[in-house]
C-alpha cells in the first residue's frame, strides 16, 4: 500500500512540475492574420535562456535550460519562419508500450528547428526518425505558409490537429495542457488549466484580442482558476493574505513564456517575432527577438554555456518573496498575493504589465516601419541595446536589483 501511495505521489509531482499550458492560433483568428504560438512553460529547472544556433538547413532561436550543454530546445523559431514548442502529455502513451527511452522532446525540437521549413517537413522528419521516438507530447507548430496545428505524438505514431480546420478548431485556435485529445479519455493532467485557458481565449476571441499582448500580459499571468470561480485579481483589498495557488496557469513551477508571431504568406520570414518572458512570468518582462538580427541577442536574455541569463536571475530572486512557505512540504502551493498585486499598484504583475505594454508599443512602431520597407538588422541590434539598458534600469529602480 505504501508503495502505491509513493508511486501516486511521484506521478502527481511529475504532472505538476512538467505542466505547460500551450496554444496554437491560426491566422483566421488573429486581428492581423498572422498565426501565433504560445507556450507557458512549467519545469523543475527554473534557469532558462535563449540561444542562437545554426542548424543543417536553418538558423534558429531556441529556449533552452541554462545548464544544458546539448542545447535541447523547449521552444523556438527559425529563419524559414517555422516555429515549434511542446507540452508533455500524460495520456498518449499506450499501456502496451514498455519503451524505456523517454524525454527526447527537446532533442526532437532541436532537430526540427535546424531542418524544418513547414509542417509537412516536420511530419516527414518524424516519419524518417528511428522508433521509438522517446516522446509523449503535444508538439505545436506554425510555419510561413500559414500552417498551424498540433502533432500529438507517442513513441510510435502521431495524429495532427489542424488549427486552420473548422472541424479540428471551430474557433481558429487549439489549446493543449498535459493531455492529448487522441489519448486515453479523462487521463493525463492539466484539465483545470485547460478550462481556464479556454475561457480566457474565448473572451479574447470575442473581443478580437488574440494577440501577443494578450498572451504575454494576460494569459501567462492570469490569476483566475475558473473551475472554482476564483479570481485573485479581485482580491486587491485583501492582498496581504496568503492564498491557495494550485492549478492556476501561472504557478510556482512556471519558468518562462514564449510567444511566436508568425508571418503572412509570402511575407519575409525575417518579420517572424519570438517574444520571451524569461523566468517567473509575473516578475519578468517581454523581450522581442528576431532570427534575422544575425545571431545578435540582447545580453539580458542569453549567457555563455553554463551561465544563467540575467533576466532569469532577476525573476527567480523576486519569486522567492511570493512563496514564503516554499520551504515547507507543498508550501509552493500558497502565494503571498501582495507581491503579485496590491492597492499601491506596486505588485510584480502590475509593474511588469505597464513595462510590457510599453515594450510592445515600441516594438510595434519598429515592426510597422520594417513591414513598409524591409527588415533592418542594424535597427534590431540598436533596439536590443536600448532594451538591455531599459530593462536593467527597470529592475534597479523598482526592485534594487
Amino acid at each position: 500500500m505504501k508503495r502505491h501511495a509513493l508511486l501516486l505521489a511521484l506521478i502527481l509531482l511529475v504532472a505538476q512540475v512538467f505542466a505547460c499550458t500551450t496554444a496554437i492560433i491560426s491566422g483566421r483568428a488573429t486581428p492581423d492574420g498572422r498565426p501565433l504560438l504560445w507556450k507557458h512553460r512549467d519545469a523543475d529547472d527554473f534557469n532558462n535562456k535563449v540561444v542562437f544556433e545554426v542548424g543543417p538547413r536553418f538558423k534558429y532561436l531556441a529556449l533552452i535550460n541554462s545548464n544544458d550543454p546539448e542545447r535541447h530546445a523547449w521552444a523556438g523559431t527559425n529563419s524559414a519562419g517555422f516555429a515549434i514548442m511542446n507540452s508533455a502529455s500524460y495520456n498518449i502513451k499506450p499501456k502496451t508500450d514498455s519503451t524505456k527511452v523517454e524525454d527526447l522532446e527537446g532533442y526532437i525540437m532541436k532537430l526540427a528547428l535546424g531542418s524544418c521549413a513547414t509542417i509537412t517537413d516536420f511530419a516527414q522528419m518524424l516519419d524518417t526518425l528511428p522508433k521509438p521516438w522517446g516522446v509523449s507530447a503535444n508538439f505545436g507548430v506554425i510555419d510561413a505558409k500559414g500552417g498551424a496545428g498540433y502533432f500529438e505524438v507517442n513513441n510510435f505514431s502521431y495524429r495532427f490537429y489542424d488549427a486552420n480546420s473548422t472541424t479540428d478548431a471551430p474557433e481558429g485556435y487549439l489549446i493543449r495542457s498535459n493531455f492529448s485529445v487522441s489519448g486515453e479519455p479523462n487521463k493525463g493532467a492539466g484539465y483545470i488549466r485547460f478550462h481556464t485557458a479556454s475561457n480566457l481565449f474565448k473572451e479574447a476571441k470575442s473581443a478580437n484580442e488574440l494577440t501577443p499582448e494578450f498572451l504575454l500580459t494576460k494569459a501567462s499571468v492570469s490569476l483566475r482558476q475558473d473551475i472554482t470561480g476564483i479570481d485573485l485579481s479581485k482580491e486587491v483589498s485583501k492582498a496581504e493574505k496568503i492564498y491557495p495557488f494550485r492549478d492556476f496557469i501561472v504557478r510556482y513551477y512556471s519558468s518562462s513564456t514564449v510567444v511566436v508571431q508568425g508571418v503572412l504568406p509570402k511575407e519575409p520570414t525575417d518579420f517572424a517575432t519570438m517574444w520571451v518572458k524569461l523566468g517567473f512570468q509575473p516578475a519578468s518582462v517581454a523581450i522581442p527577438l528576431w532570427v534575422g538580427a544575425g545571431g545578435i541577442l540582447p545580453d539580458i536574455i542569453t549567457a555563455p554555456d553554463g551561465l544563467n541569463a540575467k533576466l532569469c536571475d532577476f525573476t527567480i530572486k523576486l519569486k522567492k518573496d511570493c512563496f514564503p512557505l516554499s520551504s515547507w512540504a507543498e508550501g509552493e502551493n500558497y502565494v503571498l498575493l501582495s507581491k503579485l498585486i496590491n492597492k499601491e499598484q506596486t505588485g510584480l504583475i502590475q509593474l511588469t504589465n505597464i513595462f510590457d505594454k510599453e515594450i510592445i508599443a515600441r516594438t510595434k512602431m519598429l515592426y510597422d516601419k520594417w513591414t513598409k520597407f524591409e527588415f533592418n538588422p542594424t535597427e534590431a541590434y540598436n533596439f536590443y541595446l536600448t532594451l538591455n539598458r531599459d530593462v536593467e534600469n527597470f529592475y534597479k529602480i523598482h526592485f534594487d536589483l
